[in-house]
């Protein structure tokens, strides 16, 4: 967990969660994840701008659970795309939000961003997609390009918890995630994968670096390649194909 004294956060300006949302959207967004420790995640939060910088608070809270639960095919073909760097690679995944909300999210990738569609709503209810779920999964995934999306195919695979603390940098509208207390659960196994010292840090930017990414990088930090998805479930299943990880296995796990 990250255990920043409350002045880091105290001294930076709330955001609520409708203003967050009705601010200027990152639709299309470049992400850079750091990995680090819990404690140098810390300092990062001490050494943030309050001036240009304000944190989402829900319900008087401003580190919030998340859960997220991925799909994929039995022989797990989203996560192959994306260890073989496939160009029409996707991830597919339900959250759930300690404030309530629930969302379907399908993210591809298009000429080196990152871009995500959401679906608000509880469309697994009884492991498979409801019919809406489905149609919107299937018409995102041809909109980018995957050919025969294997709807009928798609189960939960692996499920991540997590507390988060969300950043809006303003002058760029880049918004920074900083995770912790990580634990991941392989749900066709039963393995899971605790990481409680470990903390993930990513900025969403319009292409420039933002504050974060200039602060950490002041602080000897570099963009790692990391997915909460694969890179856990790479950690977990060691057969798996994992070039793409190995620093950030062989560093962190």
């Amino acid at each position: 967990m990250i255990t920043s004294s409350e002045t880091a956060l105290d001294s930076i300006r709330t955001i609520d969660l409708d203003e967050l949302i009705a601010g200027r959207p990152l639709l299309t967004r470049v992400h850079r994840r750091y990995v680090l420790s819990a404690a140098d995640a810390a300092m990062a939060l001490e050494l943030v701008d309050p001036t240009t910088t304000r944190v989402l608070e829900v319900d008087g809270r401003r580190d919030l659970g998340h859960t997220s639960v991925y799909l994929d095919t039995p022989e797990l073909d989203a996560f192959r795309r994306a260890a073989r760097g496939r160009r029409h690679r996707f991830r597919i995944r339900t959250r759930r939000y300690e404030s309530g909300g629930t969302f379907l999210e399908v993210r591809t990738r298009q000429q080196q961003r990152t871009v995500p569609h959401r679906l608000p709503g509880e469309h697994l209810p009884d492991g498979g997609f409801s019919e809406a779920g489905a149609r919107f999964v299937a018409e995102t995934l041809r909109g980018a390009g995957v050919r025969n999306p294997p709807i009928a195919e798609l189960r939960a695979s692996l499920r991540a918890d997590y507390r988060r603390i969300t950043l809006l940098h303003e002058p760029t509208t880049s918004r920074i995630t900083i995770d912790s207390g990580l634990t991941w659960w392989d749900v066709r196994t039963g393995s899971w994968l605790s990481r409680p010292e470990l903390a993930i840090i990513e900025t969403r930017s319009a292409g420039q670096p933002c504050g974060m990414d200039l602060l950490l990088s002041s602080l000897g930090h570099r963009p790692a390649r990391f997915s909460k998805y694969a890179t856990a479930l790479a950690a977990m299943n060691p057969r798996l194909p994992a070039t793409r990880w190995r620093r950030t296995l062989r560093q962190y796990f």
